[in-house]
């Protein structure tokens, strides 16, 4: 049997020049590929709306 737990919460990184649609700051990794629709957030702006959310 292989060992796959060194592996658990990996996720593939997708590198890019992007712009975070709140606060204009540079996004260069996402851990999903945009899809050019949806807003994207930097780590601070999208926590901001996590928290706000809940």
């Amino acid at each position: 049997m292989e060992d796959n737990q060194g592996n658990f919460g990996q996720r593939k990184m997708f590198q890019g020049q992007w712009t975070c649609s709140s606060c204009g700051a540079e996004i260069t990794e996402l851990p999903f590929e945009p899809d050019g629709e949806r807003p994207l957030y930097c780590r601070d702006c999208h926590r901001a709306q996590r928290d706000k959310r809940s």
